[in-house]
């Protein structure tokens, strides 16, 4: 246990300056990128729409009302199918907190990897859905509202830096507060109880991509956010897991989740929520197979440590105390807001 608390404060460190850094900047992205600009920019079929869904999606931060709900709404006020699945696919594999984070973890290779992949898998899905589903025949259901500041339409707002400051250290804290505590438990649990040479014994070499199919089958039916994958699949590598099954498991586990299927099946149709998925499962697969052919894992181990004392001890345990209450007041009010 005590082996497992030490994991745990150590990968909270290493992560909190970057994550708290994350958070301001996310702050700054939600008063400047209104929702209405969005789905100015978003409206329309063509492939225009598509590669501005998919490059909006990977730094965007979003109210609390998630992600699913906003590709709707963007639906609903005139994007089409395939910008709506590309927005879908790039937003929740990866953002500006969570680019920060996986600097700080697994090194600036995946740092920028990451944001790459999302977009270009974006881009994927939605032109996929644009050649195989182009008809938009309308939605049958419809989302709930966005209620959170950044997209009030009240006149008497609060200050922009109250704003700002609301978005970054208060609703995102509360819609990842409780999946990034148990990230950070799996990590740790894995740090600690995961035997060292488990991917050597049990996937002998050259099957890496049997690694990959089974961290795209782990990944595509649960949710864990972009964010809280990141000290999981750094765990993992530390424990033989290939670069590349790792990347499957960052793209796939916040790109893909059952309810969101579900919800994609009611209102896009059964076709584009399988292009979502193929797309998705297919760019994972692809993006490992290329990742492991030029990054052996030991060189990616061995960047993930190179940079990771760029920081003083004192600033990553002053950072931790602050990020911790951060999550924790992040989890309170999501439960108090659920009672209600």
């Amino acid at each position: 246990m005590t082996d497992f608390i030490q994991a745990f404060w150590s990968t909270l460190a290493q992560m909190s300056p970057y994550l708290l850094f994350g958070f301001f900047a996310a702050g700054l992205l939600s008063i400047w990128i209104s929702p209405a600009l969005v789905e100015r920019h978003l409206g329309g079929h063509g492939f225009g729409a598509v590669v501005k869904a998919s490059l909006f999606g990977v730094p965007l931060p979003l109210c609390s009302c998630g992600v699913i709900p906003v590709t709707i709404s963007l639906y609903k006020h005139g994007a089409g199918r395939g910008a709506a699945v590309s927005f879908l696919l790039s937003t929740p594999q990866t953002g500006i907190d969570s680019i920060f984070v996986t600097y700080s973890l697994l090194g600036p290779f995946f740092a920028v990897l990451r944001p790459i992949a999302a977009f270009l898998t974006g881009l994927f899905g939605g032109g996929l859905v644009n050649l195989f589903d182009p008809a938009d025949r309308g939605i049958a259901n419809s989302s709930r509202a966005c209620s959170d500041d950044c997209c009030s339409k009240n006149e008497k707002k609060p200050p922009r830096w109250q704003r700002m400051l609301r978005h970054g250290f208060v609703t995102l804290p509360t819609d990842i507060g409780l999946p990034m505590l148990v990230g950070l438990f799996i990590a740790a649990a894995i740090s600690v109880w995961v035997p060292d040479d488990l991917f050597a014994v049990h996937l002998a070499a050259g099957s890496n991509l049997l690694a990959m199919v089974v961290m795209m089958f782990v990944g595509i039916p649960i949710y864990v956010c972009a964010t809280a994958s990141v000290p999981i699949a750094a765990a993992l590598i530390a424990k033989g897991l290939s670069p590349g099954a790792a990347l499957v498991f960052l793209m796939t586990g916040p790109a893909t989740n059952a309810a969101g299927l579900s919800t994609l099946w009611g209102v896009l149709g059964p076709r584009s929520a399988l292009l979502y998925l193929f797309s998705a499962a297919f760019c994972a697969l692809a993006s490992g197979l290329i990742v492991d052919a030029f990054l052996p894992r030991q060189k990616a181990v061995e960047m993930m440590h190179q940079h990771s004392v760029a920081l003083p001890e004192w600033a990553g345990h002053l950072s931790a105390l602050i990020l911790l209450a951060i999550l924790l007041f992040g989890v309170a009010r999501k439960y108090a807001r659920k009672a209600e």
